[in-house]
């Protein structure tokens, strides 16, 4: 069946993405696997390609465009060559659409045209060591000084992009809780990493995604202008939380991508096996993981629709994110099973699928997390 979630502007964006992926980032893959990270001025490659100027207002040299459809088309192309564009995954799905939706006239101004080209990468910093991403465990203070700057102090971990950033948006209390409100006092905050007192700790050595980026950052009284807060001081949580049933849906559309290129690696393994009858276990095995990502394309696409008809709540999200994340493990799995030991070499792309969609069943809310939602949208 033809898809109808994209049309030319998706088709042509997508067969300039595959030939650059084909170029550039495949031959280069393993050297930046090994090393765990993409050279700095990949991301200004990418900025000339326009990844990271689709969705930017006009007015700073963006597309302006609204569609979700095309960051279904840079996941599935990224998916398809089991290669990655480094921690840029958090500059595009995390970053911009805060700054897209919360910015002020002057920090758009200030931000965007830096964004656009890769000139200024940003990240996101929520999650605390011992503590995760609960509002009430976050122990980064940013208390307001009578001078109007704020002075960061705490650490930060799991941050994707975060040895390359220029800027980091972190999560900061700069208020106490209410009672009758955990989350209140949360601020986000814009970080230029070359300020004084920023420091990058470890780099994480993750079980996937080995090439995204993923850092330990510490504060120690870092200074940041109450210019640089991003949205109403205070409601990070709310803010935050406001993304969410977007970033669920991009999960759900990565989740699909990876479990669609699964497929393709498997029948390309297996392809002087297949055929013969001794074999028909494996054509049985590729076709039911077909049937599996046929519904998840489905799944995904009815929300790809929603949301650029502005349609897509929460629950549907949510319901989107927990199918294609569940199903592609299954699928992933039962691909690398049918490349025998060879899907078990860690240079192989279905053993990158495999570890990277990992991932995808924690973030955006573990499957339990969205079960509860669910259940509870569904007046259970």
């Amino acid at each position: 069946m033809r898809r109808t979630v994209f049309d030319a502007g998706h088709d042509a964006f997508r067969a300039r993405l595959r030939a650059f992926i084909d170029a550039e980032v495949v031959p280069s893959f393993g050297k930046w696997y090994d090393e765990g990270l993409v050279p700095r001025e990949f991301y200004y490659r990418l900025g000339e390609l326009g990844v990271f100027g689709i969705e930017a207002p006009v007015a700073y040299g963006g597309a302006g465009q609204s569609s979700f459809g095309y960051r279904a088309v840079l996941a599935e192309e990224i998916a398809r060559a089991a290669v990655s564009f480094g921690g840029s995954s958090a500059h595009v799905t995390r970053c911009l659409p805060l700054v897209r939706t919360l910015a002020t006239t002057a920090q758009q101004q200030r931000w965007w045209p830096g964004i656009i080209t890769g000139e200024t990468m940003f990240a996101l910093a929520v999650a605390e060591p011992g503590a995760g991403s609960e509002p009430a465990d976050m122990r980064t203070t940013a208390p307001l000084g009578t001078d109007g700057v704020y002075v960061v102090n705490g650490s930060k971990t799991f941050v994707t992009g975060g040895v390359h950033a220029d800027r980091v948006i972190v999560c900061a209390r700069t208020a106490a809780p209410r009672a009758d409100d955990p989350s209140y006092g949360l601020s986000l905050l814009v970080v230029d990493t070359a300020a004084p007192g920023f420091r990058v700790g470890r780099q994480l050595d993750t079980l996937g995604r080995k090439v995204s980026d993923t850092a330990e950052l510490t504060f120690t009284d870092v200074r940041v202008p109450v210019s640089e807060v991003l949205g109403t001081p205070h409601r990070a949580v709310e803010h935050l939380a406001a993304q969410l049933p977007r970033e669920r849906l991009g999960i759900a559309v990565s989740a699909y991508a990876q479990a669609k290129a699964a497929i393709r690696f498997a029948r390309l393994h297996t392809a002087d096996r297949a055929p013969r009858p001794g074999f028909q276990n494996t054509r049985f095995e590729l076709a039911a993981c077909r049937a599996e990502v046929d519904a998840v394309e489905a799944v995904v696409d009815r929300a790809l629709t929603a949301h650029d008809q502005g349609e897509l709540d929460p629950a549907d999200a949510a319901s989107a994110k927990l199918f294609a994340t569940e199903t592609a493990g299954r699928v992933i799995d039962r691909c690398l099973q049918l490349h025998g030991g060879t899907g078990y070499l860690t240079d192989s792309p279905i053993a990158r699928l495999y570890a990277d969609h990992r991932i995808d069943r924690i973030l955006g809310g573990t499957g339990d997390a969205l079960r509860a939602l669910l259940a509870t949208d569904m007046g259970l």
